[in-house]
């Protein structure tokens, strides 16, 4: 219904104050569309642009890891502290709560068990399923050095452009196998070619030395994966590192869920991420909150 003439001086198209847009915290995405900016905004906290993300999807490859024998009763407690989840597929299916406030990262490459070369994998999801189940972002393995460097990076690829068009973030994952070496020369490697190609987001190991020199040379967010169980304040320790050198934060798995008390450290994981804690402060509180516990 049109307005009536009496109630047009009373509109106010502020002539005075041009519309502004607004910056986007998620390095990278300003000028990514809508969609896939809103979902990188449920990935990364808008107060800091960094996210804790607790990985799970392990299984995909290496069956029931420890700590991952029921995830009904492992992770799924511990989701409300973790602003992203990285499962497959068939475990957000048939565990995870529909309810769960937690952006969803899903695992989309596969094929290969630990029983075959695992850099042989293919795309195991289509993109549209991950829409159908509201995800935030597909993860997919980037095997840069690897016998099958080419088809990982191809599958990424396939992701990126099916990500263009539904507004779906990729993930791109940095494999390093046994003889690789992780230092900052391959790190940067891999994450500016993972992010050169297309990838919104990128997830990659820490190294002691000139991991800045990483984070700086990757022009999208950087995520610290995990990797194996360390003792608690070096897991803490180096998750401090990693942030305090650029990563946009972490994405733990084994150092969180293989604990004594897992829900103790995700916890202390936050407060390193998003609260700045130093680490033997953050190790104190995750033995206040379990018992004095020492894994």
């Amino acid at each position: 219904m049109a307005d009536r003439d009496g109630n047009i001086n009373a509109k106010d198209y502020g002539y005075d104050q041009p519309q502004q847009v607004e910056g986007f915290h998620v390095k990278g995405a300003t000028q990514l569309d809508f969609g896939m900016r809103h979902r990188l905004a449920r990935i990364f906290d808008p107060a800091d642009g960094r996210t804790v993300m607790l990985a799970f999807d392990h299984g995909y490859f290496q069956g029931p890891t420890s700590g991952l024998e029921r995830v009904d009763l492992n992770i799924v407690p511990l989701a409300p502290h973790a602003d992203a989840l990285m499962g497959t597929r068939g475990i957000f299916r048939s565990v995870i709560p529909a309810s769960t406030d937690s952006a969803l990262v899903v695992r989309a490459s596969g094929g290969p068990s630990i029983l075959k070369d695992l850099s042989d994998e293919r795309i195991a999801m289509d993109v549209d399923d991950a829409v159908r189940m509201d995800a935030a972002a597909v993860a997919v393995q980037v095997f840069v050095g690897g016998e099958h460097e080419t088809q990982s990076v191809h599958n990424m690829t396939r992701l990126v452009d099916a990500g263009y068009r539904t507004g779906m973030p990729v993930l791109g994952v940095t494999a390093v196998g046994r003889e690789l070496t992780r230092d900052a020369r391959y790190l940067g490697l891999a994450t500016r070619i993972i992010a050169e190609l297309g990838a919104q987001i990128v997830k990659t190991y820490y190294c002691d030395e000139d991991f800045e020199q990483v984070t700086a040379g990757c022009p999208v967010p950087v995520i610290m994966a995990g990797g194996k169980k360390l003792p608690v304040e070096d897991a803490l320790d180096m998750a401090h590192k990693a942030v305090d050198q650029g990563a946009a934060g972490v994405d733990m798995g084994r150092n969180i869920f293989q604990r004594q008390r897992p829900e103790a450290m995700i916890k202390a994981v936050r407060e390193v991420v998003h609260g700045g804690m130093k680490p033997a402060e953050a190790a104190q509180l995750y033995r206040d909150l379990s018992d004095g516990a020492e894994d």
